[in-house]
């Protein structure tokens, strides 16, 4: 075997009688390369991209997020918080409502989700990161303070101050509709609007309202009742392992959700992205593996007269036939390695070196250079893909060296 891959080397690395044979080899092998380097660079800014997006998630998702497995309320909130926060490991537990409501600044009306808040809120998320004009406060008294995220502040052209308010308004729960007085059919709150949050994500940034939690509790009628548990854990703690220990403590009729999971329909969309585009990707490297073919073939047309002389020195046919399989792993293999290396550089000079700017204001973005993040397990699915195209491209050539040894 070793005889054949010192051949097989030679014969890659010899000039070959006619020059469009060597040209046609490197070709080929740039080929590979440059597609294999394109699919490690594409997979790494998809990986950019899907840390960015949880960081900025980070900054409003609690760690934690507890909601009922069956239905949408917790009827003791309060008390499942308590023997939550009890947990080693949890820092903070808070009750919290999120609810569909309509906003109203003057003469502008704007549907809008509201989440409660209250003093707690501070060491769950990083809030006052976000708070872009004003301040985060949660006061229980009326006009409660609010904090409207940028998409609202802009539609309803509200700026945070001591004269900035709006009202806020849910069905009622209970009670009966009268037809003629149809305003009574809302549950209504005065707000005064104190801060304005940016997260520089769609889903938050569009529509989403901050209320006390005194205040969310009256609109919708509750006591002790709320939609979810947000969590915090202390720092450096393993949050699967406390995860576990609350879905232990309150049982299977809640579900117990990390970042990620409370993001499940975000993430996964990026990964179906990523690996939709990684086929896409992969497809063009099989096309490309189509030019080793062709060269493999030429190659055996160059070599039948050093075949014949290896055949009469007593070389057995499966001898010749390995040498040309190596041939198509070493060609293979030379280019695939080296699109892995190229792309890995390329994408390694990203991350850190950030060498590829944004085409905008600095000042408008959170980030000013495409985000790249190299995962070793990519690179591995890579050089995975480069062993099949080898396996085809070892095979193909065996065929070819068969019938011409036989000839």
């Amino acid at each position: 075997m070793m005889l054949s891959l010192k051949i097989a080397v030679r014969y890659l690395m010899a000039r070959k009688s006619h020059s469009a044979v060597n040209v046609i080899s490197i070709i080929s092998i740039a080929g590979v390369a440059l597609a294999t380097a394109a699919i490690v660079v594409v997979l790494s800014v998809f990986n950019g991209f899907a840390e960015l997006s949880a960081r900025h998630t980070s900054q409003i998702d609690p760690p934690l997020k507890i909601t009922p497995a069956v239905g949408h309320i917790i009827a003791e909130a309060d008390s499942l918080a308590a023997t939550i926060k009890a947990i080693d490991g949890v820092r903070e537990a808070m009750p919290s409502i999120s609810e569909r409501a309509l906003l109203i600044c003057g003469d502008r009306q704007l549907p809008v989700v509201f989440n409660s808040a209250d003093e707690r809120y501070r060491s769950i998320t990083a809030i006052d990161s976000i708070i872009r004009e004003g301040v985060f406060a949660t006061d229980t008294l009326e006009p409660y303070p609010s904090q409207l995220s940028i998409g609202v502040a802009t539609s309803a052209r509200v700026m945070p101050s001591a004269e900035s308010y709006a009202e806020i308004y849910v069905p009622r729960r209970r009670g009966r509709i009268n037809p003629a007085n149809a305003a009574a059919a809302f549950c209504g709150a005065q707000l005064m609007v104190t801060g304005v949050t940016q997260v520089d994500q769609l889903e938050y940034d569009a529509d989403r309202v901050i209320i006390p939690l005194t205040a969310a509790r009256r609109l919708l009628d509750y006591t002790t009742e709320a939609t979810a548990i947000e969590v915090s854990t202390v720092d450096g703690a393993d949050i699967h392992s406390i995860a576990a220990d609350i879905q232990r403590a309150i049982g299977e009729q809640y579900i117990v959700a990390d970042r990620q999971r409370q993001q499940q329909e975000s993430f996964r969309m990026i990964a179906v992205e990523k690996w939709v585009t990684f086929l896409m990707l992969a497809f063009i490297l099989v096309i490309a593996s189509f030019n080793i073919i062709s060269t493999l073939s030429l190659l055996v047309i160059e070599k039948r007269d050093n075949m014949a002389t290896l055949l009469s020195l007593g070389a057995s046919r499966n001898m010749v036939k390995s040498i040309f399989m190596a041939e198509g792993w070493l060609v293979t293999v030379t280019g695939g390695v080296c699109g892995i290396i190229v792309g890995v550089a390329l994408s390694l000079a990203q991350q850190y070196g950030g060498l590829i700017k944004l085409a905008a204001d600095p000042d408008t973005l959170t980030v000013d250079t495409y985000p790249v993040v190299v995962v070793a397990s990519d690179i591995a699915i890579v050089a995975g893909l480069i062993f099949a195209v080898a396996v085809i491209a070892s095979l193909t050539a065996r065929a070819f060296a068969a019938a011409a040894a036989k000839q």
